[in-house]
């Protein structure tokens, strides 16, 4: 049974889970449209990944996907951190504020939440995604038996091999034009930034499941250039942020159509991980920062949290998170089902 089958898709697309913006309405409006609908849990614990998966069943009836992160525990370095919350500090100060004393852990990987494996046992989710790994063989393993479909990030050959060896059932190509976070899985490690065409025609060749192309895709000639590549369908993330179901607040929104959806930037500064966001006042902190590694992920982005939080009092949002992809300046705000139609319409227009 093909991947489009199995999930009764009318259109061959998953909505990218991206944590703070997909909500439960987004993944079911999309859902609902013909598509699979996606919510993060990445940035929750267990308790409001169930509250997230319930409310996504209590609005359809129909598949959805359930992201999870599966980062390294990150290391704890008092030096590294204060000299960090040091480097920021001038930013605090220009907005009246007092960077934190210390800087805390706020996510908790997949990997060490045993909570989290219970709730997705017990709820059982059409499918669940891995984003920066993989977990446990024996997690795997359950989730497996409980009849979930599970799909996992890959930036390379290698990951997708490792994908594969793991038994998961198909793999996301995240190319480097994606918005968001890198989904590699050694952030330290050398990273080839292969496009999202060169990945997906290397894992189609040489892997044997079923490929998920992202990475830029922002159109109905987007998704028909994935499929031509051999893909299964694509992922759309940067595409959705618009969409008046998405969490995204008016700041992010308006920059979107602003100058700095044209340079998009990779930079780990934010959160600690490589991701990829609008050109805005934190981005533009690299220069600044040049040979200062951030905390690990997520410990960094508590600080990135904080800063955030003192400018926006003071009416600068230059200091967001506000992740897209290289395709931003293609962005398009209508609700959800009718970007769908859209996608669908441009799709079948490739067709023709």
């Amino acid at each position: 049974m093909s991947f489009v089958d199995r999930f009764d898709l009318t259109l061959p697309l998953i909505q990218a889970p991206m944590a703070g913006v997909s909500t439960p309405l987004l993944a079911a409006s999309v859902s609902e449209a013909g598509a699979l609908g996606s919510i993060g849990v990445g940035a929750t614990d267990a308790v409001g990944a169930r509250a997230m998966i319930e409310e996504v069943r209590g609005r359809t009836d129909r598949p959805f996907n359930v992201n999870l992160f599966v980062h390294a525990r990150p290391k704890v370095d008092s030096v590294r951190e204060t000299a960090w919350l040091q480097l920021l500090a001038p930013f605090f100060i220009e907005f009246e504020a007092t960077p934190p004393p210390t800087l805390r852990t706020i996510y908790k990987s997949f990997a060490d939440d045993p909570e989290m494996v219970a709730t997705l046992i017990d709820l059982a989710p059409p499918v669940v995604s891995f984003h920066f790994g993989l977990p446990s063989p024996e997690v795997l393993s359950v989730l497996r038996s409980c009849g979930i479909y599970m799909l996992a990030s890959a930036t390379n050959l290698e990951e997708g091999r490792s994908i594969k060896a793991a038994g998961v059932d198909a793999i996301v190509a995240q190319g480097i034009e994606a918005g968001g976070h890198r989904g590699i899985f050694d952030p330290n490690a050398p990273d080839d930034e292969l496009s999202m065409a060169v990945l997906t025609r290397l894992l189609v060749r040489d892997v044997g499941i079923p490929i998920v192309a992202a990475g830029g895709i922002m159109d109905g000639a987007g998704i028909a250039a994935a499929l031509d590549l051999g893909a299964v369908a694509a992922q759309l993330g940067t595409a959705f942020v618009a969409c008046p179901e998405s969490a995204a607040d008016a700041a992010y929104r308006a920059a979107l159509t602003g100058p700095g959806a044209y340079h998009t930037t990779l930079t780990p500064l934010i959160s600690g991980r490589p991701a990829r966001a609008l050109a805005n006042r934190f981005t533009a902190l690299a220069g600044l920062l040049v040979g200062q590694a951030p905390p690990d992920y997520p410990i960094a982005y508590d600080a990135g949290k904080a800063l955030h939080a003192a400018a926006k009092t003071k009416g600068e949002h230059g200091f967001g998170a506000q992740w897209a992809g290289q395709g931003a300046p293609l962005s398009r705000a209508m609700p959800a089902a009718q970007l769908i139609q859209a996608l669908r319409d441009e799709l079948d227009g490739c067709k023709a």
